[in-house]
């Protein structure tokens, strides 16, 4: 699928796979401004033309109707002809736009400032940088006088300068006074009223040992704040100016920012770009496990590009293998992040000296393979970083070869048996050896087998010892599984998001809200499915009578990818190959199909379609 992202944050404009697409009428910009402002909601034909005009002129709704059609063709270039719509739908008498979360700049900065709460320092302050980077100028920008605008303008401020302000004392958390005067020189200005910004500006000053620039500052506020704009300064300015007299050594601190972890990591940095760069190493796993995966993500990519560039292999390898974090998800988070890491892996197993550690290298062997799950064959590299790892009788490496081969073990359907053994060998290795992060691995792998293997009753068992273990050990993003789990088979409440995770924030809820519908017999919901729309698209359409749209998406649907969804993505081809008389596509899900025919499409323990035999009867006869 196309992947579309929308900027409002600035002049309004889109891209498709990067691409700038060309929005030459300033009706089709403002549209398009008015549907974001709606967030997912419908916004009425009458509504548009009373925002487009002041006073609407004949044959208003009609112009709406031409510019509606003139911006699909502009959103979705590659859509077929006589194809629906999946961005600019069609409802309840107007329209609307459906979108990918991550998919309009203002969506993004505001998930960022609520992610940004919870996190330590450092992952804050690259989140809320990030956040801030998306403004390019006013929103909306050549709109911001209209009625539809003004509110959300206004709004759409306040965010801004919310994010700066947190941004800046997450720098002075992380003893960077003056970055955070930078910050902060210009948005008094702008923003006069908001104390939260002269306070933190008098702060980095005084951190900054300019104690008299600092109390000048709180004097210019108390001007500024009674003397222009007729307001009470609040007690935390009073407050801070106090302290500031009497030098509080509490003022020179920032404890909830400054863990002994982050302490340790910056003066290593200090020490020497190889220290520094094997600090980060070591810091990056923690964050990951955490919860900051995407920005442990972006932080390991940067330590191994310069670690390469010092032209030290061993050194390379470190930095690549200090990431022993297992994962039980078989999308990469990010396949850009993954591919330029085995790359790297790669250059550096060639570069490796004669007489190099086996252990290293078993690592990188293990770590070529865990970041080309789902999308290279690369269970020669996890085995022999297996056989290094038993005959070096060493537990932690044998966990993260294991781990390895586990996500290795998706040629063909139906391995769930061959998973669920990898995962108690796992859990077993962990305990002996006390290695938490890998037991919840090894139980995460057997809930996900046990689910496909229709034994709900042990995985339930399973997800009960990774909570204990993800509470114990602060281990927060294992809990999201056990969420999806319980939801989908114990009647559980609504999962989180799992925002740290795009194979959990795109598409996947609402393809299990599909999949429940498919199971019970009731309507299909026609939503946003992400990465799973080419393998439910088919069913859908033949669902709601376009069956020679169906029989055309059919023809060309691609194999599904080799992961946790597999069996889920061929048992909906089969469905729709049935439904719509796709011979086919019947074949194909059959052959498919056919080594699962013991096992539920169940195995990702957050999806269930139910057990494939009964399916595989119907797709048999129908081939007869």
């Amino acid at each position: 699928m196309s992947q579309l992202r929308i900027r409002v944050l600035g002049a309004i404009g889109a891209d498709v796979n990067g691409i700038a697409v060309r929005l030459s009428k300033a009706r089709h910009r403002e549209i398009l401004g008015i549907l974001i402002t709606a967030r997912g909601r419908t916004v009425s034909t009458q509504q548009l033309v009373e925002d487009l005009w002041e006073e609407p002129p004949a044959g208003a709704v009609g112009a709406v109707r031409t510019f509606i059609g003139e911006l699909r063709r502009i959103l979705e270039p590659q859509r077929p002809p006589h194809t629906p719509p999946a961005v600019l739908l069609t409802t309840g008498g107007g329209y609307l736009l459906r979108l990918e979360p991550d998919a309009v700049d203002l969506r993004r900065a505001e998930t960022a400032i609520k992610a940004a709460g919870g996190m330590a320092a450092a992952t804050r302050e690259f989140v809320l940088a990030t956040a801030l980077q998306e403004w390019h100028g006013a929103a909306f920008e050549e709109f911001t006088d209209r009625g539809w605008a003004r509110g959300e303008c206004t709004r759409i401020a306040g965010l801004r300068a919310n994010i700066l302000e947190q941004l800046a004392a997450a720098r002075l958390a992380l003893g960077r006074p003056e970055d955070a005067v930078e910050l902060l020189a210009s948005h008094t200005d702008e923003h006069p009223w908001r104390e939260e910004g002269w306070r933190l500006l008098a702060l980095a000053h005084y951190r900054a040992a300019r104690r008299g620039e600092a109390l000048d500052v709180l004097v210019r506020a108390r001007s500024v704040l009674q003397g222009s704009l007729g307001l009470h300064p609040g007690a935390e300015l009073a407050d801070l100016e106090l302290r500031i007299h009497r030098q509080d050594p509490a003022l020179d601190t920032d404890d909830a920012g400054h863990s002994l972890l982050l302490r340790t990591v910056t003066g290593a940095a200090g020490a020497g770009t190889r220290s520094g760069l094997e600090g980060v190493a070591a810091l990056v796993p923690l964050l990951a496990v955490s919860g900051s995966v995407h920005f442990a993500a972006q932080q390991r990519r940067s330590a191994i590009e310069a670690a390469e560039q010092l032209g030290d292999p061993e050194l390379t390898a470190r930095v690549i293998t200090g990431f022993d974090v297992p994962s039980c998800w078989t999308r990469p988070d990010d396949p850009e992040v993954s591919a330029a890491i085995v790359a790297a892996g790669e250059r550096t197993l060639a570069a490796l000296p004669a007489g190099s550690s086996e252990r290293v290298r078993a690592r990188l062997l293990a770590t070529v393979a865990m970041e080309s799950r789902g999308t290279a064959d690369r269970l020669a590299e996890a085995a022999e970083a297996e056989t290094i790892a038993r005959r070096l009788h060493d537990p932690a490496l044998l966990c993260l070869a294991l781990s390895a081969r586990y996500l290795q073990t998706f040629s063909t359907a139906g391995l769930a048996k061959v998973r669920d053994t990898l995962g108690g060998e796992i859990i077993a290795l962990a305990v002996a050896a006390e290695l938490p992060t890998f037991e919840i691995e090894g139980r995460l792998i057997r809930m996900q087998a046990l689910c496909a293997l229709d034994d709900i009753a042990a995985a339930s068992a399973q997800a009960a010892a990774i909570d204990q273990l993800a509470a114990r050990h602060d281990r927060a993003l294992a809990s999201v599984f056990t969420a999806w789990f319980r939801w989908t088979f114990a009647d559980g409440p609504p999962p989180p998001a799992g925002s740290e995770m795009p194979g959990f924030r795109s598409g996947l809820a609402e393809l299990a809200a599909l999949t429940a519908a498919v199971r019970t017999g009731g309507e299909l919901p026609d939503e946003a499915f992400g990465p799973y729309e080419p393998w439910v698209r088919p069913l859908l359409l033949v669902r709601t009578g376009h069956t020679a749209e169906a029989l055309s998406a059919l023809g060309s649907c691609p194999d599904p990818p080799l992961d946790l969804l597999m069996e889920v993505a061929w048992f909906l081809i089969g469905l729709a190959g049935l439904e719509s008389g796709h011979r086919a596509a019947v074949q194909r899900a059959y052959r498919a199909l056919l080594p699962a025919a013991g096992e539920r499409a169940a195995g990702s323990g957050a999806v269930d379609l139910g057990p494939v035999k009964p399916l595989l009867e119907r797709l048999g006869r129908f081939l007869l």
